[in-house]
C-alpha cells in the first residue's frame, strides 16, 4: 500500500507540473530547460565571452568559463568529462597532446590567432641581446617549438628545417649568441623577465602581466595568413563522440559573430587576431 501511495502521489506531482505548464506542457518545459556548457579556459582571457553569451541567450545556453592554471589540464578534464569544450590551445598543440597522451579529442571551430611575442625588462631591442644571455622560452612542446621559430625570425638562432613547426633545442643547428635557454611553464615566463635577457611570452600570458605588444615587444611573431591549415589558430574542442552535438555548434556559431571579432580587436589591440574573418 505505501508503495502503490507514493507511485500515486509521484503521478499526482507530475501531473500538476505539465497542467502548469498549459497544452504545450512539454514543449514549454524544453524551451525554459537552460543548458549549461562548460568550457575549460587558461588565464584571464575572457572578454570575449561576453557577446559569444548574449549571442547564446535566444538558445537557452549558458557558457559556464572553467578556468585552469597551465596548459596540461584542460584536455584531461575534457577527455575525462569535467567538462564540455575547450577553448585555451592551438592546432599544433593539440594534435601533439593527442599523439602523447591518446586524447580521443577533436576541433570543432576556430577562435583566434594569439601571437607569441619576445619581451624584455633589460633590453630595448632584439639587436641588444648579447653573447651569453639567457632567453626564456616555454617548456611544452608546441609554444617552445613555436618560439624558437620565432626566434630563428628574429635572426637568433637557426633550426633544423626537418624538425618542421615544433623543434626542440637539440635542433637548434646555429646559435651564435650562445644564447642560454630556460625552459619554464608558459605561465610563468612573464615573472622571469627582470631574471633574463628576454623571452618569448604567449598571448594571454602577456595580457594578463600587463604587456602590451605595440609597448613592449621588442621583436613580434608575425602571421602571414589565416589559413585553415595554420597550425597556430586557436581552436574549440570538443570530444570527437560530441563533435556533431547541436548545442556546441551554436557554441561555435555563437564565437565566430561580428560582435565577437569586434571584442577581440579592440580589447587586445593586435594581441589577438579573430581567425574566422575573411
Amino acid at each position: 500500500m505505501k508503495r502503490k501511495g507514493l507511485a500515486i502521489l509521484v503521478i499526482l506531482v507530475l501531473t500538476l507540473g505539465l497542467a502548469g505548464c498549459g497544452n504545450n506542457g512539454s514543449e514549454n518545459i524544453q524551451e525554459t530547460d537552460e543548458i549549461v556548457v562548460k568550457v575549460g579556459l587558461v588565464g584571464e582571457m575572457t572578454e570575449m565571452w561576453v557577446p559569444v553569451q548574449e549571442n547564446l541567450e535566444s538558445e537557452n545556453i549558458r557558457i559556464e568559463l572553467v578556468k585552469f592554471a597551465d596548459y596540461t589540464l584542460p584536455n584531461q578534464a575534457l577527455a575525462d568529462g569535467e567538462i564540455d569544450l575547450n577553448a585555451f590551445q592551438h592546432v599544433a598543440f593539440l594534435n601533439n597532446e593527442i599523439e602523447l597522451k591518446g586524447f580521443d579529442l577533436v576541433p570543432i571551430g576556430n577562435t583566434l590567432l594569439s601571437a607569441l611575442n619576445v619581451y624584455s625588462s633589460n633590453v630595448d631591442s632584439i639587436d641588444d641581446i648579447k653573447v651569453g644571455d639567457k632567453i626564456a622560452i616555454p617548456n611544452d612542446l608546441t609554444n617552445g617549438g613555436r618560439a624558437l621559430k620565432v626566434l630563428e625570425t628574429a635572426g637568433l638562432i637557426s633550426v633544423d628545417p626537418a624538425a618542421g613547426y615544433t623543434p626542440e633545442l637539440k635542433d637548434i643547428k646555429d646559435n651564435p649568441l650562445e644564447i642560454e635557454f630556460i625552459e619554464v611553464e608558459a605561465s610563468n615566463l612573464p615573472a622571469l623577465l627582470p631574471d633574463v635577457a628576454a623571452a618569448v611570452i604567449n598571448g594571454n600570458h602577456a595580457h594578463d602581466y600587463g604587456l602590451i605588444p605595440a609597448e613592449d615587444a621588442i621583436f613580434a611573431e608575425s602571421i602571414d595568413s589565416l589559413e585553415e591549415d595554420n597550425p597556430y589558430i586557436n581552436i574549440i574542442v570538443a570530444r570527437a563522440e560530441d563533435k556533431d552535438k547541436e548545442t556546441y555548434l551554436k557554441v561555435v556559431e555563437a564565437y565566430n559573430k561580428e560582435n565577437v571579432g569586434k571584442v577581440i580587436i579592440e580589447t587586445f589591440g593586435g594581441l589577438y587576431i579573430p581567425a574566422w574573418f575573411e
